[in-house]
């Protein structure tokens, strides 16, 4: 059990890193490496066809992480854990990749559009940093370690 968790991860870490690498070359494609301050701003000088597609990439990484916890959970409460043990090293590890490869976020205040479905969600990187770390360790302390 504690294996496929740690593979799962892994799993969620090299998805974000792939994710993070999308996200560097549709910035250097649209010149927007340099950070912006106002997100709205942002999204209004981004093509509505551009947003919509990214928008299908959203729905895609949550259609895998959903297909990667049914395939290996037993159950529906091991698949929800197993959804958001990857989700959340998913998401974590998106920033560090990007912060790794482009230098970006400067800081865990920086603001940053992190989802686009159902409507932009915009928040400092602080915040999925800090959810993303806070599930790891509640699934970790009150799901894996009662298994050992």
């Amino acid at each position: 059990m504690i294996i496929r968790f740690i593979i799962l991860a892994v799993f969620g870490i090299a998805m974000a890193h792939v994710e993070g690498i999308v996200v560097v070359y549709l910035r250097k494609a649209m010149g927007l490496l340099e950070p912006m301050a106002d997100m709205h701003k942002l999204l209004e000088e981004v093509p509505k066809w551009l947003v919509k597609v990214e928008m299908t990439r959203e729905v895609a990484t949550i259609v895998m992480l959903v297909t990667i916890a049914l395939l290996t959970g037993q159950g529906w409460f091991e698949q929800l854990m197993i959804f958001l043990w990857t989700f959340a090293f998913w998401d974590l590890f998106y920033y560090v990749s990007l912060y790794l490869v482009i230098k970006w976020p400067p800081s865990l205040k920086t603001v940053d559009i992190l989802f686009l479905i159902p409507r932009p969600w915009i928040a400092p990187v602080w915040f999925p940093v800090s959810i993303s770390l806070s599930t790891i360790l509640l699934i970790a302390v009150f799901y894996l370690l009662p298994l050992l």
